[in-house]
C-alpha cells in the first residue's frame, strides 16, 4: 500500500523525485505553486546540482538521493562490474555532499544504495531496478513512520487549535493535516513565509489549502504579534538534524520563533527521528548560501549594489526551548533522546 494517499499534489511520490527510463524528474519547488515544472536530470551530477540549488528541499533531497543513485546505475550499466562499483562510489560521494548540513542523512541513503548495488551485481541482476525499488520502499517506510509521528503530534492539539509552523516540513506537514481530518479536529494554521525562498508561503501553505485546512500566511517579522493577538496554542516544526544532546537544526528563523513561544508560554514540539550518529551539535556544519538571495525576493533585487547580505540556511535551537521531540515511539524530552534507541525499530531511510 502506498502511504501518500489523501496527500497534496507535491507530496505524491512521483512529484517529489522520480526515476524512470534514464532520467530523474524533480518538481521544481523554487517556482511552485506559481508554476508546476519539473527539472529533468539526465545524470547523477545534475541530480546533485538540483539538490544544491534547492530545486527540492526539506525531505525531498532524501528521495532525490536514492533516485539519483538509480540514475547513476543506469549511466554505468554497460561497464564492467568493478568499474560500475567505482562509478557508483564516486556518484554516492557527489550526491551525499550536495547539502553539507544534512550530509549524514544523505550518506545513509547513498551507502545503502551502494550495498544494494554490490549485492545485485553478485547476482547478475539489474542494479538500476534494485536501487529504484529500494528507494521506493524507503520512501514508503518514511511516510509510514512519519504518519505515526503525525498521530502523536495531533493528539496534542486541542479542538479549534491555532497552530504555527515554520518552513516546509514536507512529509510531516501532509501527514499532520491528514491526521487532523481523520481525527475530525478543526485547526487554523499560521504559516510564516520563510524568507528568502518562501517555503512556508509557497509550499506549506499550498499543501495546507490542498488538504482543506484554514491557512494564514504571515511575514517572518509578524511572529510575536501573531502569537499574542491570534492566540496561537502550539508551535511545531520538523528538523533537519535532531542531535542526541537535545539541540535541533532547522530552517533559519526556527530559533527566534522558539524564543518567542517560550516567552508567551506556548509549547514547541519538534517532529522527527533523532539522529543516532550526531551525538553533539558541534558535529553539524551550518550551511551558508549565496547572500544575494537575501537581497532579492522572487528574483527582484531590493537593494543597492554595495549592500551586503548574510544567508545562513539553518539555525540551532537548544533543548531548553523545546517542549518535546515527537517521534514514532512517543514524545521524548530533548534531554533524554538516547532513550529512543532503547528499543529496536525498522530502518528509517
Amino acid at each position: 500500500m502506498r502511504e501518500d494517499y489523501n496527500l497534496a499534489f507535491m507530496l505524491k511520490y512521483e512529484n517529489v523525485a522520480w526515476y524512470e527510463e534514464g532520467i530523474v524528474k524533480i518538481l521544481d519547488r523554487r517556482v511552485y505553486p506559481q508554476k508546476t515544472e519539473f527539472v529533468v536530470c539526465k545524470t547523477h551530477i545534475e541530480v546533485a546540482k538540483a539538490i544544491t540549488d534547492m530545486v527540492t528541499q526539506s525531505a525531498g533531497p532524501y528521495t532525490a538521493c536514492g533516485m539519483g543513485m538509480a540514475l547513476a546505475a543506469y549511466e554505468c550499466r554497460d561497464y564492467s562490474k568493478n568499474k560500475q562499483l567505482l562509478f557508483l562510489e564516486n556518484a554516492a560521494n557527489i550526491i551525499a555532499n550536495a547539502r553539507p548540513t544534512t550530509k549524514n542523512r544523505m550518506s545513509i541513503i547513498v551507502n545503502r544504495a551502494l550495498k544494494i548495488a554490490k549485492n545485485t551485481l553478485d547476482k547478475n541482476e539489474s542494479v538500476v531496478e534494485a536501487i529504484f525499488k529500494d528507494t521506493l520502499a524507503s520512501l514508503n517506510r518514511r511516510y509510514r513512520r512519519i504518519n505515526i509521528v503525525a498521530k502523536n503530534l495531533v493528539d496534542l492539539f486541542i479542538e479549534n487549535a491555532n497552530i504555527m509552523t515554520q518552513c516546509f516540513g514536507e512529509t510531516i506537514v501532509g501527514m499532520m493535516l491528514r491526521e487532523v481530518k481523520e481525527q475530525n479536529k478543526k485547526i487554523k494554521l499560521f504559516v510564516p513565509e520563510t524568507r528568502p525562498y518562501l517555503q512556508g508561503a509557497r509550499l506549506t501553505a499550498s499543501v495546507s489549502v490542498d488538504q482543506g485546512i484554514d491557512t494564514t500566511v504571515i511575514s517572518d517579522n509578524m511572529v510575536a504579534h501573531t502569537i499574542k493577538t491570534k492566540n496561537i496554542d502550539l508551535f511545531t516544526s520538523a528538523a533537519d538534524i535532531i542531535s542526541l544532546d537535545g539541540n535541533i537544526v532547522n530552517k533559519v528563523g526556527t530559533l527566534q520563533i522558539a524564543i518567542i513561544a517560550k516567552h508567551f508560554g506556548i509549547p514547541y514540539f519538534v517532529t522527527g527521528i533523532p539522529d543516532k550518529d550526531i551525538n553533539h551539535i558541534s558535529q553539524v556544519k551550518i550551511e551558508e548560501r549565496d547572500p544575494k538571495f537575501v537581497l532579492e525576493c522572487n528574483g527582484i533585487k531590493n537593494t543597492k549594489d554595495s549592500v551586503k547580505g548574510f544567508y545562513p540556511a539553518f539555525d540551532i535551537t537548544p533543548p531548553h526551548l523545546i517542549s518535546g521531540i515527537v517521534t514514532d515511539k512517543g514524545i521524548y524530552s530533548p534531554y533524554n533522546l538516547n532513550a529512543y534507541f532503547a528499543s529496536s525499530s525498522e530502518e528509517y531511510y
